[in-house]
């Protein structure tokens, strides 16, 4: 069957947004302030393919890879968790920052990586420096990564070795993160990607706010 003629006017009409389906845009975890407890993987260089095997990146959906965080760490060669790794021992349940070694996520740009680390329950990493594109994929995701300096990341890493219950204050708003005997320090992190995880929305669902004031301003230059 052969398409339909358009007419003069239809053939010269540019083709507009109102005529394709609008995407929706992502909702992320939204992220104002934490306090939780914490465990330390202490390796420097972890790279994403140790976050998440390359084998498990098949897949599209995020739903159930939290169950394969740091697999061929937290699993024996027969499948069973090892019971030396942080993430199966008792203190580790229901911890929801991670204290990570320097250079955390290098490696590949696997978005895969934040999705196994926010699927196992984490909500903020801190360290002393994360690979970019880790860190950017992170906030898109609603995973916060923290940047302190090395001296206080140590002193963290030994405190946290003494008391296993450590508990860590995290404020976005301020963009501040705590722990006992530690006064308030600041963190850097972007304005956009502040804003985004404050508001729990991705770079989408931020410029679908001013659809409005768009559709307005078109039709004022029209």
């Amino acid at each position: 069957m052969s398409a339909p003629k358009l007419n003069a006017a239809q053939a010269q009409r540019p083709n507009t947004n109102n005529e394709v389906p609008q995407q929706a845009a992502a909702r992320v975890p939204q992220f104002t302030n934490l306090t939780a407890r914490c465990v330390v993987l202490p390796n420097q260089d972890v790279d994403t393919d140790q976050i998440i095997p390359a084998r498990f990146l098949k897949v599209t959906d995020k739903l159930g890879l939290g169950e394969k965080l740091f697999c061929d760490w937290r699993y024996l060669d027969d499948g069973s968790p090892n019971p030396d790794f942080i993430l199966n021992q008792p203190e580790a349940k229901g911890v929801k920052v991670l204290i990570a070694g320097h250079n955390f996520g290098c490696g590949s740009s696997r978005e895969h990586a934040p999705w196994a680390l926010v699927g196992w329950g984490f909500q903020a990493v801190i360290s002393t420096m994360f690979a970019d594109i880790f860190r950017g994929n992170s906030v898109k995701n609603g995973l916060l990564p923290i940047v302190i300096e090395p001296s206080a990341h140590a002193a963290l890493v030994e405190l946290r070795a003494q008391n296993s219950d450590l508990q860590i204050t995290i404020d976005l708003k301020s963009q501040t993160v705590a722990w006992p005997g530690q006064t308030p320090m600041m963190f850097p992190i972007d304005p956009f990607s502040r804003t985004c995880l404050l508001e729990g929305v991705d770079e989408l669902g931020y410029l679908q706010k001013f659809q409005k004031q768009a559709e307005a301003y078109e039709a004022a230059h029209a």
